[in-house]
């Protein structure tokens, strides 16, 4: 499956945000997806994930209340919107799937991988 993220761009703080994870090559519904963000000079970490049913998603604690992931099989599209953006959310947001029932949260529970989109919050 190819990933295509987008949706990135400049927000002030307190902002809002919605990135894309297009999908192409496989049926999207059989696939979980994960979120993951690398900040400049900082590891890759994991933002959230939407099992293949869709029914199930699950986040960094840090997150919680602000970030939701969504999918519409039909669009072959995953989403990550992102509410009351803050200028530590600055960072390359990346989507991963993995053609499962579940889904892990680390890097390597992941077999396929989006090119990423900027995500920038000014303060």
């Amino acid at each position: 499956v190819q990933l295509q993220a987008s949706g990135g761009g400049l927000v002030q703080v307190g902002g809002s945000l919605r990135l894309n994870c297009a999908a192409s090559g496989y049926t999207l519904s059989d696939f979980s997806f994960g979120w993951f963000r690398q900040a400049p000079g900082k590891e890759r970490e994991f933002v959230g994930r939407i099992i293949r049913s869709g029914d199930r998603t699950y986040y960094a604690d840090a997150l919680k209340g602000r970030f939701i992931i969504s999918r519409d099989n039909a669009k072959s599209t995953v989403y990550l919107q992102m509410n009351s953006l803050k200028p530590e959310d600055t960072a390359v947001y990346y989507c991963a799937a993995r053609r499962a029932g579940w889904v892990g949260t680390r890097d390597d529970d992941y077999y396929y991988w989006g090119q990423g989109t900027q995500v920038t919050v000014s303060s």
